[in-house]
């Protein structure tokens, strides 16, 4: 068992690259943590090329709570990404403006990861080498970003950091 986590910035490969480090032979659960938006075209497009990208025996799962996929195992998982999952965790706690409280969430994902039964992938995106978000709210996201990448690579096996499609192996 081991549990892989990729980081990156915007267009810097980690997906394929996540996806590429998962077995040919077995089928793998696809865990999709972006909402689908019926008013985005563009949304709906992007998820769409990433969908048509997968390998066909592959299982695509739509679930808000990452934690319990991750905790019920049943093969290979790739999830795709953490930055997603926790904007909604932040959405649906109320959380941009302050005042809510998503450490259970995020603590709940860390535990999942650190016990996995298999195999677990993880993307997220790596934010913390721009400048400082101007607003509060990009900040808040930037910090719990930071501070779960930082949380997930402690319980990780492997940690890798891509540039420009290149992959840095940190750990």
């Amino acid at each position: 068992m081991t549990r892989t986590l990729v980081l990156g910035g915007t267009r810097s490969g980690k997906s394929r690259y996540a996806e590429d480090l998962m077995p040919a032979d077995v089928p793998v659960r696809y865990l999709a943590t972006a909402r689908r938006r019926a008013d985005d075209a563009e949304w709906t497009a992007r998820l769409e090329a990433h969908r048509v990208r997968r390998p066909a025996g592959w299982v695509t799962v739509e679930e808000p709570d990452v934690s319990a996929i991750v905790t019920a195992g049943g093969g290979p998982l790739l999830v795709d990404d953490l930055a997603t999952w926790l904007t909604n965790v932040l959405d649906d706690a109320g959380a941009w403006e302050g005042g809510a409280d998503i450490g259970p969430s995020t603590t709940a994902l860390v535990d999942a990861v650190a016990s996995a039964p298999g195999e677990v992938v993880l993307v997220s995106a790596e934010v913390g080498l721009g400048v400082v978000p101007a607003t509060r709210s990009g900040r808040l996201f930037r910090d719990e970003l930071g501070a779960l990448n930082a949380a997930l690579a402690a319980v990780c096996d492997e940690v890798l950091l891509l540039v420009a499609g290149l992959p840095v192996r940190l750990k």
